[in-house]
């Protein structure tokens, strides 16, 4: 269990306890200003009780066995049912209030429960493929060596396969490390610059430049390695459109929303022919998939679990512009206070 669960669960534990104890004084409250009213309005004194008039003085005379008018008789014939009943009924409302108190703390564990329950699903879903590829693959390998022949194409198909294996279980495992996110900030710029560098070989390959000028004026609370990560989900996906010759350009810049916030917008501008309309809007949804290109793609989940990334972080990512001369993938996530 992380620092963050284990304070999640501290919170919650003391968010039930502060509304049954909230609710327990209240209840106690109200019952028994219910019971002095009841026990107030249904109450005798003994002078009267005792048949005397306004002027005798206390105590004197009266019927046997009241010996001083100054107390007062309480009927609990009447009194008593009405104290079970407001006992039973505190009883009842106690047991409501800790129900949604429970409910209400507990909703961040379910969710919690969900989000890995998806990420299992996700992943017996995503590494099924790639490793049935790479199984047969190794198949074919194996029996052309038996036949002694050529294994340069079925062994460059493997390193492939790996590739996409490699690029699911990234995939993964970043939507792993934003839902327990270490604390910490780091600056937009360098994690951008850190990406780049890691992609820089897939890039030469494919003939295109990647750029990612920063001025390091900007930090947004997130550890560096976990916005990398991010990053390389856009990065690797303008790569896979984006012509040969071509640049990928990163820029970092500090604008503010419509709340007034100051946040952090990391752009990834591309040139290659753009988004189809028709599938502009599912382009961060689970396995959708873009148009072909003819290099190594995944299965369609890098953006699609960028998007649940950002959006757990406080942010969100969407397609700033697109047409034939490129397309720009927008982040917002929120930065740090000055």
């Amino acid at each position: 269990m992380t620092g963050r669960e284990r304070t999640a669960e501290r919170r919650a534990a003391l968010r039930i306890g502060l509304w049954v104890g909230a609710a327990s004084i209240l209840a106690l409250a109200a019952g028994t200003a219910i019971l002095v009213v009841l026990i107030v309005s249904r109450s005798q004194r003994l002078d009267d009780l005792a048949g005397r008039g306004p002027g005798e003085p206390a105590g004197s005379g009266g019927p046997a066995g009241i010996p001083n008018g100054d107390h007062v008789v309480v009927d609990v014939d009447f009194v008593l049912p009405w104290l079970l009943a407001l006992s039973a009924i505190g009883v009842l409302l106690l047991a409501l209030i800790a129900w949604f108190a429970a409910r209400a703390a507990l909703r961040p564990m379910a969710e919690a429960i969900e989000l890995q329950r998806r990420f299992v699903s996700d992943a017996g879903h995503e590494l099924r493929t790639p490793l049935t590829a790479l199984s047969s693959r190794v198949q074919i390998l194996e029996r052309r060596h038996d036949r002694g022949e050529p294994l340069g194409p079925t062994m460059d198909r493997l390193r492939s396969d790996a590739a996409v294996l490699s690029d699911t279980l990234n995939d993964l495992l970043l939507l792993a490390e934003t839902s327990s996110a270490p604390p910490g900030t780091c600056d937009p710029g360098a994690a951008a610059t850190s990406a780049c560098e890691l992609l820089a070989p897939l890039a030469a390959e494919a003939g295109i430049a990647l750029r990612a000028p920063h001025d390091g004026v900007l930090r947004v609370p997130l550890a560096e390695a976990t916005l990398a990560r991010l990053c390389v989900a856009l990065v690797d996906n303008a790569i896979q459109h984006a012509p040969s010759g071509s640049t990928v350009t990163v820029t970092v810049a500090a604008e503010q929303d419509r709340s007034g916030r100051r946040t952090a917008v990391l752009r990834v501008a591309d040139t290659g022919p753009g988004i189809d309309p028709a599938t502009r809007d599912r382009v961060f949804e689970r396995f959708s998939r873009g148009s072909e290109t003819g290099r190594r793609r995944g299965f369609g989940l890098g953006l699609a679990l960028v998007r649940e990334a950002a959006e757990r972080l406080g942010g969100r990512v969407g397609v700033e512009r697109t047409g034939p001369d490129g397309t720009v993938m927008r982040l917002d996530l929120p930065a740090v206070p000055e």
